[in-house]
Parts: structure tokens; sequence; C-alpha cells
């Protein structure tokens, strides 16, 4: 999808919604434990409500960020709403307000998928990651959810088990595929690690931290994944559009790899405070927080800002040799 100066870029059929960027966890990769750009804050139903009336043609909704979205008080509702207008609604959560009663008020939604972050295969590893001490909690709040699912003879919300690769956890990965098997996890997904390009990182989000597939024990750990996904029907798949293997298969600066990136002109990212991010990946890989602004729900019309300067200028600087710093880190360094 080549930029064409001038050209009308068509709605996006994707919005991310970033229902809270309050979180019950502060784990060593994410923003927070670096430090938060925004202050604290939730979508209400009515914001939520004004932005997908701009968007005619949407058709999915993703209500997760930076933050835990089981804390937005008004989640359900968002959610009855956004199932009312027929849009496929997912989110993802770190399970520990997983309780019964939400379990059944999710599966009664209509919800479409809800993905929990693991990032373990056992206790000692997820306080590392994800600083807690509640890992067997989370498993029991999973399990609950598919037996509510199943006792209530429904197939959604389909359930996903989501762990970022890591020096520290990638090892995990065949105990996952075991793991997921046992609870009713439908689904594992691999994840690449992603930290700022501009910057030292932070907590485990360095470049020393990150794995890749091309090596032999990277690679290894990746067979015997897929061997046990296929011998207990738990498919293993990444992030992305791609492949376990090509997710974490670093790329030369020579093939300019983010040119293959189609998220800004395909999706949307809102925070909280109604700030127009070109997705949910960059603020994560660089330390310029104000370059990834490209508009503001709150001052602008949505249309107004995704056809406005800056998303044109964006786009076009992604598909040059020199892309925007927030793309140059994810480009280079991973598959897109």
């Amino acid at each position: 999808m080549p930029f064409k100066q001038g050209s009308t870029i068509p709605l996006p059929h994707s919005v991310y919604l970033e229902v809270t960027n309050r979180c019950n966890l502060k784990c060593r990769m994410c923003l927070r434990f670096r430090g938060m750009e925004e202050k604290p804050r939730d979508l209400s139903l009515k914001e939520i409500e004004s932005i997908a009336g701009q968007l005619p043609g949407l058709k999915r909704a993703v209500l997760h960020g930076v933050g835990e979205p089981l804390l937005n008080g008004e989640l359900m509702h968002i959610i009855d709403y956004l199932k009312e207008r027929e849009v496929h609604v997912l989110f993802n959560s770190n399970g520990h307000l997983l309780s019964q009663k939400w379990g059944e008020q999710l599966v009664s939604s209509g919800l479409d998928e809800l993905r929990v972050s693991l990032d373990a295969a056992t206790e000692a590893t997820y306080a590392l990651v994800r600083c807690s001490t509640h890992f067997s909690n989370v498993v029991k709040n999973i399990q609950a959810l598919a037996q509510v699912r199943k006792a209530s003879h429904r197939s959604t919300p389909k359930l996903s088990a989501w762990i970022v690769a890591m020096r520290d956890n990638v090892e995990h990965l065949p105990e996952m595929i075991k793991l997921a098997a046992r609870v009713g996890i439908d689904e594992v997904y691999l994840q690449r690690l992603v930290y700022p390009i501009d910057g030292h990182g932070y907590g485990l989000a360095t470049k020393e931290n990150a794995v890749t597939s091309q090596s032999p024990q990277i690679a290894d750990i990746l067979r015997k994944s897929l061997s046990l996904s296929h011998r207990y029907g738990v498919p293993l798949m990444a992030s992305g559009r791609v492949s376990p293997s090509e997710s974490l298969s670093r790329k030369s600066r020579d093939t300019a790899p983010w040119r293959q990136c189609r998220r800004p002109w395909e999706l949307v990212y809102i925070t909280a405070w109604g700030n127009v991010l070109p997705c949910c990946i960059s603020p994560f890989s660089t330390m310029d927080y104000p370059s990834l602004i490209l508009g503001n729900v709150f001052t602008q019309p949505l249309e107004q800002i995704w056809q406005g300067k800056k998303y044109r200028a964006f786009r076009q600087m992604l598909q040059s040799r020199y892309p925007p710093r927030c793309c140059s880190g994810c480009g280079v360094e991973w598959s897109l």
C-alpha cells in the first residue's frame, strides 16, 4: 500500500481503546515499570460512544493498552455497546481480578476474545517477570472461566495465553502449551520483546534480554513447542500475523522491513487521555513519547486527525528509507 500524497485514506475498521491506563501490577517489561507518560485515567462509556460513533465501518475493538481493563467500572457497559453494534471485541488482562462473577459476566456479554498475559509457567519466573506471587490464582481464574464457558455451552470468549519472549522465560514456552491444554486455554501466543532503541531500556525491556530465532537454542525451543502444540491441539501463534519463528527473526536495515507495516493504514490507537498513537507497540519502542502523538480525539474529530498532516507525514516516512523513530527499532530489530 504505497503512500500517495494527497490521497484520502479510508477510516480504519479497527480501533484500540485504552479503557484504562491504571493497573494492579508493575511488570518489568512494561511502560509502567519505567514510569508513565500520562496520568491515571479511564475512558468512559460516553467517550467511547463518541469515538466509535465516528467510525461507521468499525468491525474490531481492542479494549486494552497499558492498563488492566477489569479496573474500568464501565467495562461491561462498553462491551454491551460495542456488541450491539456487532463489533468483534477483545481485550488483554493479567487475570488477577478475573473472579467467578467477572467470568460469568464476560461469558454472557458475548465478548469475543480474552487474552491473558502469563509470561511464565512457574511461580518463580512469573514473580520475576510480573512482580506478582499470584501465578497459581491467575491459572485458577482462567480455568474457572473456561468451565463457565463450557457449562454455558458457548464458544466465546476465545481464551489465549500470551508470553513475551525473553531470556528469562522463553524456556517455559513448552510448559505453557501443556498448561494451556490442562486448564482450557484455546491458543498460546508468542510476542517479541519490544524495547526503546533511543535509551538504555528499563527492567527486562532491554536489547540484552531479547531473544532471536536465529539462535540454535531458541530454534530448538520453538520446535519442541510446536510439536507439543500439535500433540495437545493448542495452536501456538505469534502477534503481527507471522509465525513464532518469524516473530523472533532479526531483520537487516538494508531491507527496510518497516515498509511492511500496515498499522497506520488499518487501525488507530487511542489512549485513556484521547491521544492518537500509530499503534500499541510504539510507546514501548521509543523514549520520545511526544513524537508518537498524532492528534487528540477530545479536541479534534477523528477523521480530521486520520487525514491530517501529522498522520500523512508519518505514513510517508514509513514508506521511506528514514522511518519514524518508533518504527525504526521495531522494523530493524524484528519482523513486523
